[in-house]
């Protein structure tokens, strides 16, 4: 067979459809939109949903794609194998109510055999048991040997999930082997030992499974095809090896380049040598899409995957920063089909290597820390790691679970899963009281998010902020229902709405929906999962009903506030690429009535002189009261005029490109102001980061910065008063007394040093000898950290040989240490542990070195069992 590159591959079945009158469409990002039951892409059609359920109308009834997509379910399997990986492309085509079996069934073989050229005596074809119609289509309307078709059944050839769409498929599959398969046992035995690979499935959705079990047949039937790009790579290229394609094989030879590791000599350094290729591969892409490293969801499978690819570059032996090398291989061999990669390219690589510099500063210290564990376990003859532990290793050291989990495997130890979990949702509820969360309103079970594809509400809130229009649906949380009485909550969609549904960062409209019957008070405005606009509503008068004409207005002064800060937004982003770099990108942005958020790409924070910069560009620019202008193009066209796009959004195949003056161009939904004028003043409140690599900008506009200026007004006259000066001595003032309290704490320091050396003597009469090891053990008052540590280095060298054990009672809190001679070390003295065990008497806890230790706690009034306790446990310890 002529090999065919991968690039050249996933070219030419788009090519292919497309010649077939299919739609291309760029792969959608792996963070789904509107999906809340997947994390992350992890199929073709996945993000293609709403299509196949009737939520939105396909742009067109076919499409093709090469879909990105990322799974980690099978992550421990990944570099063990020849064909797991987490980062895989989706080849696929889709018909929606179009075509079916006589069109893809002849389309597939005319593909393979005549685009791709495979020889036909390497083919054989399964299809459902019971499925005639495909089996005549096949024998008639292509060259097939039916003796080469094998009939499976529904575990194999019959597509299903719970009840819904569903269907037989048909598979096709590549012969590794030598000589003819001619029956099905024969079949079978050869896939299950991989000579026989099938490469190209073929899903006719041609059902509704009903709750009873009966399969009732579609009106309108679907195609959902799906081939994997890699593994029709492998048989293009005669390997057998997701990681020996052109691509992948690239990215792969960079890592042991920089591992100084030849591949395929040593098996456990080509498992390393797997890991990091694909992991690295798949954190390109996801960072590319906006994802972040965090702790939770999405984020955390980002960092899982970057950091256990930095644990194998150790592994390997690879010192410092590597993965930013890793990524331009990727970037190489992907950029072409990816452009955002290219793009993204010096961003992508600075989220990796702050990911990767935290990590190394980490794991060392988790690493001790996890080897205490293990000799603990050890000791006492335990195989499983406490929860907690590995919780702390978790929230302390940044080690995601699975890591942890990895090297205790490595051992012949696990984890208490259960346990880690607990302490994990004990965490999020922490956070979610200190966030003061509510729950979401519209579950994926909502009556909102089952409305009809067919019906479509048109947004006039460009150009009108009232219009009448009919009520087509209204429904409350549980279901679909004629009308709505005063007092009560619930949902409108009409034909027409002036009012703009939360989106792009954009907050949803507020306002009013009166009918002759009575009116509702619109809180919210949003989307469905399908699209559709929901004014979110409660009635505050009389009754609203199901297809009666109503007058929908909008707040208009609430609306002009959104607008000004939505603009300034633009603005915004325009002044930082001018002012901080091109290479800042947006990665989020929030807008209401009060102020703006701005999130971006930026590796340090911004200066002083930056932010006043930013400002005053933008000011000036407001000032210059240039003309804020809309227009629909294409996306080319969009692009071509340097409007500027967020890489990680979808667009349709007519944009809307919002330009303020000449200064700035963006494609957007939003709503705007007619004139930058209008905006006023623009003050920067805040500046912080919030992510690895991720910057957020607060700021007001119009009368609210107005009002955060007055603010600061009275809280500087108020600060003038209390420090009896005037404005501009303000600041020479307060450095004149913060230097006054320095010297005052300072005097207290070493007041408080005098009084503890008067008690060194006092401590001397407390040293027992426990086993030739003289100890010291007592009890405090109003001694701080450092004033304990210079008493306990005292007592120590007054007592040449031996350990001194102190408590002090600090306003309501205890200090300890331990701190003993090094000649006693080898006689079993740990202070690390001798703290470990009297702090939890005084309700705290801690630890440290053998020769030096330190912990804090909570209970004083347990300081003199601790002292006792102290003696107990340099007896258990000395030798």
């Amino acid at each position: 067979m002529k090999f065919i590159g991968t690039n050249e591959l996933r070219e030419a079945y788009l090519k292919f459809f497309e010649s077939k009158d299919h739609l291309r469409l760029e792969s959608f990002p792996l963070v789904p939109k509107n999906d809340k039951s997947l994390l992350l892409i992890n199929a073709g059609m996945a993000p293609l949903k709403p299509y196949f359920t009737g939520l939105q109308e396909p742009p067109r009834k076919r499409i093709t794609t090469c879909q990105k997509c990322i799974r980690t379910g099978d992550i421990e399997n990944v570099g063990k194998t020849s064909r797991h990986g987490t980062f895989f492309e989706m080849l696929g085509n889709f018909s929606f109510g179009d075509y079916f079996k006589e069109e893809i069934i002849p389309w597939s073989w005319e593909f393979i055999t005549e685009t791709l050229q495979i020889p036909k005596d390497k083919l054989y074809v399964t299809i459902y048991l019971e499925d005639d119609e495909a089996f005549d289509i096949w024998c008639k309307k292509t060259d097939v040997d039916p003796n080469r078709i094998f009939r499976l059944g529904k575990e194999d050839n019959f597509w299903e999930i719970g009840v819904g769409p569903c269907g037989p498929c048909t598979e096709i599959h590549f012969d590794r082997g030598e000589g003819v398969i001619t029956n099905v046992d024969d079949f079978v035995k050869a896939s299950d030992e991989d000579r026989v690979v099938e490469f190209w499935n073929l899903v006719f959705t041609q059902f509704d499974k009903d709750e009873e079990g009966n399969y009732n047949r579609l009106a309108n039937p679907n195609i959902d095809t799906g081939m994997g790009l890699e593994r029709i790579a492998t048989i293009m290229q005669g390997v057998d090896n997701i990681f020996e394609i052109d691509t992948v094989k690239n990215i792969l030879n960079k890592v042991a380049e920089l591992s100084n590791v030849k591949y395929g000599e040593n098996p456990s350094k080509d498992v390393s040598l797997r890991i990091i290729t694909d992991h690295v591969k798949s954190v390109t892409m996801l960072i590319s899409d906006g994802v972040q490293p965090s702790n939770e969801g999405r984020g955390y499978v980002l960092r899982r995957l970057l950091r256990r690819a930095a644990r194998h570059g150790r592994l390997l032996g690879i010192k410092g920063l590597f993965l930013t090398e890793i990524v331009e291989s990727v970037v190489a061999n992907y950029g072409d089909a990816y452009p955002a990669l290219k793009e993204n390219k010096e961003y992508i690589e600075k989220i990796v290597s702050l990911e990767e510099e935290r990590f190394n500063e980490t794991i060392d210290s988790g690493m001790v820390i996890l080897n205490d564990y293990i000799e603990e376990m050890k000791a006492s003859n335990e195989d499983v790691l406490k929860g907690e532990k590995a919780f702390k290793l978790y929230d302390t050291y940044g080690f995601p679970i699975e890591l942890t989990e990895e090297i205790l495997e490595e051992k012949g130890l696990k984890v208490d899963h259960e346990a880690f979990k607990k302490e994990m949702e004990e965490q999020r509820q922490r956070a979610r009281s200190a966030r003061g969360e509510s729950s979401y309103m519209g579950s994926d079970e909502s009556p909102i998010n089952k409305i009809d594809a067919s019906i479509n509400t048109e947004f006039v809130g460009y150009t009108n902020v009232e219009v009448n229009s009919n009520i087509v649906i209204l429904a409350n949380d549980n279901d679909f229902v004629s009308e709505l009485s005063k007092g009560e909550k619930g949902y409108i969609v009409t034909e027409k709405t002036p009012f703009y549904a939360e989106m792009g960062g954009q907050v949803g409209d507020k306002g009013t929906i009166k009918t002759s019957t009575g009116e509702a008070y619109v809180y919210d405005t949003k989307k469905n999962v399908g699209g559709k606009t929901i004014h979110y509503v409660k009635v505050n008068e009389g009754t609203i009903k199901v297809n009666d004409e109503a007058t929908l207005k909008i707040d208009l002064i609430r609306r002009s506030y959104i607008a000004k800060n939505h603009t300034a937004t633009h603005m915004l982003h325009e002044a930082l690429k001018q002012v901080v770099g091109k290479h800042v990108n947006q990665a989020g942005s929030y807008v209401d009535d009060e102020r703006l958020r701005f999130d971006f790409a930026h590796f340090k924070a911004l200066t002083e002189e930056e932010i006043q910069k930013l400002e005053d560009l933008v000011n000036v620019k407001i000032m210059e009261v240039f003309n804020v202008d809309t227009d629909l193009m294409t996306l080319d066209e969009a692009k071509e005029s340097g409007a500027m796009a967020l890489f990680d959004d979808k667009y349709g195949d007519k944009v809307r490109v919002v330009s303020v003056g000449e200064f700035s161009k963006e494609l957007c939904g939003g709503t705007h102001v007619n004139n930058a004028g209008e905006i006023g003043l623009f003050k920067i409140i805040s500046e912080a980061g919030v992510a690895a690599g991720i910057r957020r900008i607060e700021a007001v506009t119009g009368i609210n910065a107005i009002k955060y200026l007055e603010d600061k007004q009275r809280l500087l006259k108020e600060a003038c008063t209390a420090l009896k000066c005037g404005e501009k001595d303000v600041v020479k003032k307060i450095v004149a007394q913060g230097a006054e309290i320095k010297e005052k704490e300072k005097e207290i320091t070493e007041l408080k040093s005098k009084l503890a050396s008067g008690v060194e003597d006092e401590i001397l009469t407390s040293v027992r000898e426990i086993k030739g090891v003289k100890v010291a053990s007592y009890g405090v008052e109003g001694i701080d950290g450092n004033a304990l540590r210079d008493l306990g280095d005292k007592v120590r060298n007054k007592l040449s040989s031996g350990v001194v054990i102190l408590f002090s009672n600090v306003g309501g809190k205890v200090n300890l240490i331990a701190m003993s001679t090094k000649d006693v070390l080898d006689k079993g003295v740990h202070c690390g542990k001798i703290i470990k065990e009297v702090a939890s008497i005084v309700g705290g806890g801690g630890g440290g070195r053998p020769d030096m230790a330190q912990a804090g706690g909570k209970n004083p009034e347990n300081i003199k069992t601790a002292v006792e306790k102290a003696y107990e446990v340099v007896d258990s310890l000395v030798k």
